[in-house]
């Protein structure tokens, strides 16, 4: 039988769509997840001339970045956003509504990854104390799980613990944090009783005590242009030092500070950088059998250490993003070296972002202050007492949220709504407060739509102060002219955050519609064809993705 040229060449196109479907509707060999600690939107730019071609760059020139990602609930802390974005829910529904929060029948106060009923594995005390109990809904690592009868394999590192657990979800192999007082990598038995042999081996180097040597910039200093000079009144010292300058002699801040001083330096995330490549060659991650898909969490903490001491405009911060784009791009090297180009997925996020200093925003003729929460709390309590005769029915003003002794108001036979009624008509004229609401009327509450939905989505009754407070722009809870900065507000510096996603199944290009935090979880999801989440609210991004 004799094929004409027009029907061999129909044939091999068709042979040839046809191969080309079946690998994109395969899996990707392994995904990995980055969280950026404190990375506000604008880091992706501000340093954007002076990243190599392998970090940073790589993923904006050859995947897909979400330039308007926000972030859709208050506070915007990091419990919360590792818990959200790996879950594509918000605090109301997740219940991880702080770092700490309150449980509000008993006024217990919870540590967000908290478990007493585990214990530490490869340290003493209580570092290890800690599993994703807490969390009330299922993240896409442990719809992986699911999804491959728990053939898959799911890990999480990170130098907080809260890092590195919510992220991995309840199914995961192991989630691996930082004991700053011996320099080791921890766990749980939630997941084991014993380290593995790779991981002794691996703390056996004691890394922690090679890195914290010297702290000098990476280039000349005065090449840093992007950020003010390198002694100013923005910053907070080391224990045992008067001044903030390069270089840090680390070795001897070491003896004052411990070895948990490589949190507060860009070596921590080199650290991480260095036990998460140790965990995809030893667990041999993306090398599971056909059509199985593992995952490896990553969350590089020390941006957020060294944001919060020295804040935005320092040269260590920029010192540390250039660093933290060489850990990356090694991280890049090495997947493409060992599960292929074109055979992972990576999606590099934030948690929240970080303020400008106050004092540095007021220095500049701008409008910005520091709230007291200790001093208006006390006020507060005290004015209570007036009218209501009893000392300390204000339990806490964490979280930007009120929490109430319901203890004392019960035994007492108060009259609850005419306390929470008088605490926000307190609250309305505290200088730097912008909004005060009822959680219950907040409905009839005068306060934007899109502040309003946040509010809403940040309270969980259960764990959530029923009244929350919002501050006016660049406000934060501290101490008057106190250095640093920190984060937990609505605007755009806490709220704007990247998304930035690269390979199998990625698109390259950008996208300037808003999506927020809680669509990254079904985005990923809708990549690997799995269920979404189960406490998920997100939308899958459709414009990231290249599927025929």
């Amino acid at each position: 039988m004799k094929f004409n040229k027009t029907f061999l060449s129909v044939l091999c196109l068709f042979g040839s769509l046809s191969g080309f479907a079946q690998t994109n509707t395969s899996k990707p060999k392994l995904v990995v997840g980055i969280v950026v600690d404190q990375m506000r939107w604008d880091y992706l730019y501000r340093y954007q001339d002076r990243y190599t071609q392998n970090g940073f760059n790589r993923l904006l020139n050859e995947g897909f970045s979400n330039e308007n990602t926000y972030i859709p609930y208050l506070p915007t802390y990091t419990a919360i956003g590792h818990s959200t974005i790996y879950t594509g829910s918000v605090p109301a529904i997740h219940g991880i509504t702080g770092n700490d929060f309150i449980m509000q029948d008993s006024g217990q106060s919870m540590y967000c990854t908290q478990d007493d009923s585990v214990q530490t594995v490869g340290g003493t005390g209580k570092v290890g104390q800690m599993s994703p109990k807490n969390l009330l809904t299922s993240t896409v690592t442990d719809q992986l799980k699911l999804a491959t009868n728990f053939r898959s394999k799911v890990y999480g590192v990170s130098i907080k613990d809260r890092g590195g657990i919510l992220p991995a979800g309840h199914f995961a192999d192991a989630a691996f944090w930082f004991d700053g007082d011996t320099g080791n990598w921890v766990t749980s038995t939630f997941y084991m009783n014993e380290l593995p042999g790779w991981l002794n081996k691996f703390n056996d180097k004691k890394l922690t005590d090679k890195y914290l040597k010297e702290w000098k910039p990476l280039y000349p200093i005065n090449t840093y242009k992007q950020s003010i000079a390198d002694k100013n009144n923005y910053e907070q010292t080391y224990k045992g030092q008067e001044h903030s300058v390069f270089p840090y002699n680390l070795a001897k801040l070491k003896k004052d500070n411990g070895l948990g001083l490589i949190r507060s330096t860009p070596y921590g995330n080199t650290l991480t950088k260095d036990i998460a490549l140790a965990i995809l060659e030893n667990e041999k991650l993306g090398q599971n059998e056909a059509g199985i898909t593992d995952f490896l969490a990553v969350s590089f903490s020390s941006t957020d250490y060294v944001g919060h001491q020295f804040a935005p405009n320092s040269v260590e911060i920029e010192d540390t993003y250039l660093r933290l784009d060489q850990d990356l791009g090694e991280m890049l090297t090495k997947l493409d070296q060992t599960v292929g180009k074109g055979n992972y997925l990576v999606f590099l996020t934030a948690d929240h972002g970080g303020a400008h200093n106050p004092k540095f925003f007021q220095d500049q003729k701008g409008n910005a202050g520091y709230f007291n929460s200790s001093a208006t709390k006390k006020e507060l309590n005290t004015f209570l007492q007036t009218k209501f005769g009893n000392k300390e029915l204000v339990r806490s003003l964490t979280n930007y949220q009120i929490h109430l002794d319901y203890t004392a108001i019960k035994s007492e036979k108060l009259d609850e709504m005419a306390i929470r009624q008088s605490i926000v008509h307190f609250m309305q004229s505290v200088d730097g407060v912008s909004f005060v609401a009822d959680m219950d009327r907040i409905g009839e509450t005068a306060i934007p739509a899109l502040l309003k939905e946040r509010m809403v989505n940040g309270f969980n009754r259960k764990r959530s102060g029923i009244i929350q407070y919002v501050l006016e722009p660049q406000w934060y809870s501290g101490k008057k002219d106190a250095g640093g900065t920190t984060h937990g507000t609505w605007g755009s510096y806490d709220a704007h955050i990247p998304f930035v996603l690269m390979g199998w199944g990625i698109k390259q290009g950008k996208n300037y519609n808003r999506v927020h935090m809680t669509d990254i979880a079904p985005t990923v999801a809708a990549l690997l064809q799995i269920e979404e989440p189960n406490g998920n609210i997100g939308q899958p991004v459709a414009e990231v993705i290249n599927h025929p």
